[in-house]
């Protein structure tokens, strides 16, 4: 993947390198894909190009049908765009390639007294010992947005900028695992059992990350 948007990136450099301005843009945001910066250059008229990159990290809780989970969401993102301005002004349609590096780890809470109960089947914290995971996606995604203001601006300066748009980055995988399981090995090819269907459940209950909403606002500097 990381090929990839090297390949994209000096794709754009090179579209960039032509262009009949030499001005350039760098702005900052925050959003629904955490703090982030990024470097704009002209391609042509009412077409620039915006290389970036994003992070933020988010603990919450959550639970299966079954199992009572601490997540923490890990927002990683490198971002190659084209911005196009359609009317000439400030709007404008953008579409471009993300290495996401978004992911969910998953760490089992036990319940109150010290087990765990995975697909019908009961386990306590000494014989499961500690389960925790994973929740990934695809790692190269496409995005489509639209947005309102111009990194390079006619003037040099400071300006607004804003992002409204969606990463398509797929349907979870999950990848729950035992550390330390102490019972028999029957009983340890059960639990590795369970944990397989617990991996589908975490798979639905995240299922509604695979279109990631983008929403950022920021400002940026003209040169």
């Amino acid at each position: 993947m990381k090929n990839q948007l090297l390949a994209v990136t000096m794709a754009v450099l090179a579209s960039c390198a032509t262009a009949q301005t030499s001005n350039i843009g760098v702005s900052g945001e925050v959003g629904t894909l955490g703090a982030g910066i990024h470097l704009t250059l002209p391609v042509q008229n009412s077409l620039n190009a915006r290389i970036g990159l994003s992070g933020y990290n988010y603990d919450y809780s959550g639970n299966t049908s079954d199992v009572n989970y601490d997540f923490k969401l890990k927002l990683q993102t490198i971002d190659a765009l084209l911005d196009w301005y359609p009317m000439s002004g400030a709007f404008h349609l953008s579409a471009g390639i993300f290495h996401n590096g978004n992911k969910v780890t998953s760490t089992a809470k036990p319940s109150g007294n010290d087990t765990y109960t995975i697909n019908g089947n009961t386990y306590t914290t000494a014989e499961a010992g500690t389960i925790d995971g994973t929740i990934e996606f695809h790692s190269a995604v496409p995005y489509l947005g639209v947005g309102w203001g111009n990194n390079i601006a006619r003037e040099k300066g400071w300006g607004f900028t804003s992002d409204l748009g969606v990463i398509f980055q797929g349907s979870p995988t999950s990848n729950l695992t035992s550390s330390g399981c102490t019972a028999s090995a029957q009983l340890c090819a059960q639990l590795y059992n369970d944990l397989n269907v617990e991996n589908v459940n975490l798979e639905n209950k995240t299922n509604n990350l695979k279109y990631y909403p983008v929403v950022r606002i920021g400002v940026s500097y003209s040169f």
